[in-house]
């Protein structure tokens, strides 16, 4: 049984809720709440990846999503009051231009935009249009009377602020269209999934942890906090909706390879079988330039199989959209490889 309306109030406070690579304390609090509210005992690692463990029993398998989102950080307190940025995660600056995001100072929030330094059409004519998108090109107007950088420091500003942009969520016809949704509309998925459980819709057949990591946007990600008997590892995460790929809006995507390399063949066999016999909708793919939790517990020297499900995602880093078809696709996989046996039973 899936709760529908859960899962999307899940992911549109997840969305709201800032919380870019290196700071995001809100949402980890955010999420241990409700999986308190929903019984569980939420635990953490040293790094500050939020886990579950579900079952009885030592947990021999994991799931893992990421709460951490693109974002950025002040660089310069620049001569003219504006503040230099750089990106934290893969996040093209052409996605950056016109941007609203709040900047968190050490003791205060600031609103501004993101511009490029060529932002007025009546000073620059068409040389708005021919400026290249390039962070050197971008930086921040505050939304306060900041005429210098005097003005900057005694406001507070440093550099090495965090910088969380605007989700801007909107749903239109069952699809979800905004920023963060890689990737906590996976997070969102696998809170379904846990609230299933908790209900008693969904039964266990293998103890396992469900893992909120941080700094997957990094390369980071669940490279730890694995238990010692987990022996497999399925990532939730974006599909690459675009030109020359198979992944579809109403339908989960099974990962074959990623960046990183091929996914553990049982798992992925496992995860097709799953949806053939139980009529989900599915598509196969392959992501050239990607790469998820799963790839970062593989290069941390993790012994676990490792395999990777998705949602739809459409201008991934960029102006996104999913579908509430293929999130609601995802979770009933979940749903189904949890009460499953371990791929080498």
């Amino acid at each position: 049984m899936i709760n529908t309306d859960y899962l999307l109030d899940r992911l549109l406070q997840l969305v709201k809720t800032p919380s870019p690579v290196g700071m995001t304390e809100r949402a980890v609090a955010l999420v241990d709440t409700w999986l308190r509210d929903l019984g569980y005992n939420p635990k953490y690692t040293r790094r500050g990846i939020l886990y579950v463990e579900v079952g009885d029993g030592p947990p021999r398998r994991a799931l893992a999503a990421h709460l951490d989102t693109l974002g950025a950080m002040v660089t310069e307190l620049k001569p003219n009051g504006r503040l230099a940025l750089r990106n934290t995660g893969t996040w093209a600056a052409r996605f950056a231009e016109g941007a609203r995001v709040t900047i968190f100072s050490d003791n205060a929030e600031h609103r501004g935009t993101i511009l490029p330094l060529k932002a007025s059409g009546h000073r620059f004519n068409t040389e708005v249009d021919t400026q290249p998108a390039d962070w050197d090109n971008l930086e921040i107007r505050v939304d306060a009377i900041m005429p210098h950088r005097t003005a900057l420091i005694a406001a507070g500003f440093n550099v090495g602020d965090m910088v969380a942009i605007d989700a801007q969520p909107e749903v239109i016809d069952g699809f979800i269209v905004s920023r963060h949704l890689d990737d906590k509309a996976g997070c969102a998925t696998l809170l379904a999934v846990l609230k299933s459980i908790a209900e008693g819709h969904t039964n266990v057949a293998v103890p396992f942890q469900a893992m909120f990591t941080i700094a997957e946007e990094t390369g980071i990600g669940a490279t730890h906090g694995f238990g010692p008997e987990v022996e497999e590892l399925l990532a939730i995460d974006n599909a690459v909706t675009a030109p020359n790929q198979t992944s579809r809006d109403d339908a989960v995507t099974i990962a074959m390879r990623d960046r990183q390399g091929p996914f553990d063949a049982r798992m992925t066999r496992q995860m097709l079988g799953l949806c053939q016999h139980n009529d989900i909708k599915y598509e196969r793919d392959t992501f050239r330039h990607y790469r998820s939790d799963s790839a970062a517990a593989v290069e941390a020297g993790w012994d676990v199989r490792v395999g990777l499900v998705c949602f739809s995602l459409d201008s991934s880093h960029g102006w996104e959209r999913t579908h509430m078809a293929s999130l609601t696709a995802l979770v009933e996989l979940l749903r189904l490889y949890i009460q499953s046996e371990l791929t080498n039973s």
